[in-house]
């Protein structure tokens, strides 16, 4: 089954990407239904199995919050459609799906909004208007949501403006998002794009004339902490070393309102094979204790650019709010 499959694979990083993992968890819950799993005559068994499939859905990715937002929605969905008079099980079951399958649209709709908004909000900042350099981490791009991107459609908008002079892009190791998924699409679009050491960042920043920072997220917190792919603090720390900006580029639904603060946010470890290891050739003392986190926690008041969402630019401190208007809250 879909479900089961996505479950068995979390390990592997087939799917990676908040905003790609929610909407595939979301739509091998569709694909499941079209094939006609669950209740077929029984309108709240129909709702209850739905409800079990999000909760299992949600034991496969506990940092990440775009999963548990997306299904949150959808439960409400799918509570306003069945109590909706005269509803039927099948017309329940065609509404889901139809709904689920808005999701990739709205997720590149989305992208765009926070590259339009992430690219006047840093041109706004920059002396004579731009061109800019930009400094990214991981992959943010395509190959992590439904189209677009999040802080790697904030590098493309400014590149259609004919705004972008260069992106700097961390290899992001020790599993090498940056170069074998980020340097491949911007190249692939044509984007000046350098690709640097992790451990080059800081130096980059001084020496190559880094105007901001632009990195995506995985969870933002009621205070405007931020987890993201680990060496996402350190590139912040550098940042407000040098005074520039640095921005967190995310959708609303990684926004999780519920949670204080960033030390509440549950950190994945990934196997210590990563580091000891490259391609089956052995890199280290196979026995050493590792220590292999796959996100750290970046506190807010490291964000001084901004964080760039499908509705505008914010302050840490004000988003919170800005999410509970939006949400009618």
């Amino acid at each position: 089954m879909a479900l089961e499959s996505l479950r068995y694979r979390r390990g592997s990083l087939e799917v990676r990407g908040a905003p790609a993992i929610a909407l595939l968890g979301c739509l091998s819950l569709a694909v499941e239904l079209a094939g006609g799993a669950g209740p077929r005559e029984d309108l709240g068994a129909l709702e209850e199995f739905v409800g079990q499939k999000l909760g299992f859905l949600l034991t496969a990715r506990p940092t990440a919050a775009n999963l548990g937002r997306e299904a949150e929605r959808l439960r409400a969905f799918v509570r306003q459609r069945a109590e909706t008079p005269g509803v039927s099980p099948q017309q329940l079951r065609e509404s889901i799906i139809e709904y689920i399958e808005g999701l990739l649209e709205k997720d590149r709709s989305d992208n765009r909004s926070i590259g339009a908004h992430g690219a006047s909000h840093i041109l706004g900042r920059v002396a004579g208007g731009g061109p800019v350099t930009l400094l990214t981490h991981c992959n943010t791009g395509t190959l992590a949501t439904a189209g677009y991107g999040t802080a790697l459609g904030v590098v493309r908008a400014l590149h259609e403006r004919g705004s972008l002079s260069r992106v700097f892009c961390t290899e992001t190791r020790p599993y090498n998002q940056g170069s074998r998924l980020s340097a491949l699409e911007l190249r692939h679009d044509g984007v000046p794009v350098t690709l640097i050491a992790d451990s080059a960042a800081a130096a980059a920043m001084r020496e190559r004339g880094v105007q901001a920072v632009v990195v995506g997220a995985d969870r933002v917190t009621a205070n405007g902490d931020v987890a993201n792919k680990i060496g996402t603090f350190q590139l912040a720390v550098a940042a407000r070393h040098m005074g520039i900006p640095f921005y967190v580029a995310a959708p609303s639904s990684t926004c999780d309102p519920a949670l204080a603060s960033g030390r509440l946010i549950p950190i994945e470890e990934r196997p210590g094979t990563e580091l000891t290891q490259l391609g089956g050739v052995q890199l280290a003392e196979p026995e050493v204790d590792v220590w292999n986190p796959a996100f750290d926690v970046t506190p807010h008041e490291l964000i001084t650019g901004g964080i760039i969402t499908e509705w505008g630019v914010f302050a840490p401190s004000e988003l919170s709010q800005a999410l509970a208007a939006r949400d009618g809250r």
